[in-house]
């Protein structure tokens, strides 16, 4: 995966909107009249969303008679799911240690400020 690639998919799925476009689109194919439906926008605000998320390669333009139906294109989510899972392990020591921390501590560690309570 290149850097572009990743960049653009993550600056596309920084905006709400696009997200919430993405969401309707893994229910299937749906015109850019259908994606507008549920936003307080016109057709042609949508359609800059749409141009964003086509630039990062998140959706498809198809053409079925008249219509020109969006779809969803999971590879780059998957590209950012892979980048984002190295950073998993990263986690999962540092839960661990809070995990063993807190064992430490025991169920009646020390109160917040350090002092004992009189």
């Amino acid at each position: 995966m290149t850097a572009d690639v990743l960049d653009a998919t993550f600056a596309a799925l920084a905006d709400p909107t696009r997200r919430a476009i993405l969401s309707r689109l893994m229910e299937g194919e749906a015109t850019v009249a259908e994606l507008a439906a549920p936003f307080a926008m016109s057709q042609p605000g949508v359609s800059k969303h749409l141009r964003v998320l086509e630039r990062a390669g998140l959706v498809s333009r198809g053409r079925d008679a008249q219509r020109r139906p969006r779809r969803l294109e999971a590879g780059p989510l998957k590209e950012a799911m892979d980048w984002l899972a190295d950073y998993r392990s990263y986690w999962e020591e540092s839960y661990r240690r809070l995990d063993d921390l807190l064992a430490e501590l025991g169920p009646g560690g020390p109160p917040p400020s350090g002092r004992e309570n009189p």
